[in-house]
């Protein structure tokens, strides 16, 4: 029998608990068997990681709100492999974002002033809380890679004149890709260096109550192929670019954005707001040498009862990564208890973030999306290969990988109303049988 590591999820109460294969229920031979079999001679993306963001709030919250020893405590959970879950894929909103305590950007100016040359130019906000927390994040594990995507150019920049809504003047798209070669350079003398931008979040939502950007399909392609990429091989910078950045319901964006500026353009980012991760591999298809991300997925308080929340991170997270992603990425690292802080004038916040940190007790605490992150992240380690997992019931939904020293992890989800019968085929070796509860998730990892 092969080494195995074995965490079940079956409820509220029940997450992420280790056990052993003796402690899992035995099959009961009157019902009939689903058989999961894993083929490690089948093979497809390779993963970079699973994360979150440190967004203002979020930042601010763990490094000011926690004492010393709560702080430690959060970041070694997070992010450390062995004591915690090892997440290892880190989203910088660059500037504000609607989880921030206030709107900015790197080069805020007067109304009906302009700097294009960046003079005024500084990521002194960030040097209070983010940075700090980026670089214990390196600390604890040197394998994240963060990312960073804007949710508006700086105000001057746009037709609003402001942060919110509006769009990027064509004047200033060289100023703005300036900006972007400003931001990394900033963040790399701090020791961090950024993978992958997006030039736009979420560029076809322009809501009026927090920094957006409207950036059509053609205006991004056309910044990404004659402004951004050209900006970057000046000044020799090797950071990824991911198109689009928005929900699955509307591929046609990052198809239009490939068509113009395939050679530009390293791949394609995605949010679970709309439309069905099946999107992702569509996209793919079309332009199969490009790397496919989910860089933003909330859980919150639309999804009100644990078990319907529990079971959309789980049965979504194994889609995402069926359709090729090579990460997983949630919103908001940490909330307070009213769910921010958020920017002025945002009304009711309904997101969910991977930790709770109550301002008013300085309880933290952390929720379904940790544990559900940890499923995948403990076992599924960065440079890990899916390699085929297949069913002969689709309600037992399964994905597995391949890690670099040769341990397969498969994570379970049982979609059904019921518990099932299953039982986990791998080559060479004797199958693992066992119950799995209606709703709940089984990690396994096999060496």
């Amino acid at each position: 029998m092969p080494e195995l590591k074995i965490y079940q999820s079956t409820g509220e109460n029940s997450l992420f608990v280790e056990q052993s294969l003796q402690q899992l229920t035995p099959i009961a031979n009157a019902e009939a068997t689903t058989t999961v079999t894993i083929d490690e001679n089948h093979t497809f993306q390779e993963m970079d990681g699973f994360g979150a963001s440190f967004t203002d709030s979020s930042a601010y919250l763990i490094n000011q709100v926690l004492d010393n020893e709560q702080k430690k405590e959060v970041m070694s959970k997070l992010f450390d492999s062995q004591d915690g879950i090892g997440l290892s894929v880190l989203r910088n909103p660059m500037g504000a974002s609607d989880y921030a305590r206030d709107i900015y950007s790197y080069n805020d100016m007067p109304a009906q002033v302009t700097d294009t040359k960046l003079t005024h130019f500084s990521i002194a906000h960030d040097e209070a809380d983010i940075i700090p927390l980026l670089q214990q994040a390196l600390e604890i594990n040197p394998q994240i890679k963060l990312m960073a995507s804007p949710w508006s150019a700086p105000g001057w920049m746009k037709t609003s004149g402001s942060m919110i809504a509006g769009e990027l003047k064509q004047e200033y798209y060289q100023a703005y890709a300036d900006y972007f070669v400003r931001y990394i350079q900033a963040f790399e003398k701090h020791g961090l260096p950024t993978y992958a931008v997006t030039p736009q979040n979420e560029p076809l939502f322009e809501p009026k109550h927090y920094p957006s950007m409207l950036m059509l399909p053609e205006a991004q392609r056309d910044f990404i192929k004659n402004y951004l990429k050209p900006s970057f091989v000046k000044h020799n910078i090797h950071t990824k670019i991911l198109c689009y950045d928005h929900n699955w319901d509307r591929p046609d964006y990052p198809l239009t954005v490939l068509d113009y500026a395939k050679d530009e353009v390293d791949g394609v980012a995605w949010h679970w707001y709309g439309g069905n991760a099946s999107a992702q591999s569509e996209v793919l298809k079309a332009f199969a040498d490009k790397e496919v991300h989910f860089t933003e997925g909330s859980g919150g308080e639309w999804i009100p009862p644990f078990e319907q929340a529990f079971s959309n991170v789980m049965r979504t997270g194994i889609d995402i990564l069926r359709n090729h992603s090579k990460s997983f990425v949630l919103w908001n690292m940490a909330l307070d208890e009213k769910n921010g802080p958020t920017v002025p004038g945002f009304g009711k916040s309904t997101c969910r973030g991977i930790v709770t940190v109550n301002q008013e007790t300085k309880e933290l605490t952390y929720t379904l999306d940790y544990y559900a992150l940890a499923h995948f992240s403990k076992f599924i380690r960065p440079k890990a290969v899916r390699i085929d997992a297949s069913t002969n019931q689709e309600v037992i939904r399964s994905v597995a990988f391949k890690n670099t020293d040769h341990s397969i992890a498969v994570v379970l989800f049982n979609d059904s109303e019921k518990a099932e019968n299953v039982a986990v085929k791998l080559q060479g070796k004797d199958d693992l049988s066992f119950r799995l509860a209606s709703k709940s998730a089984l990690s396994i990892l096999i060496k």
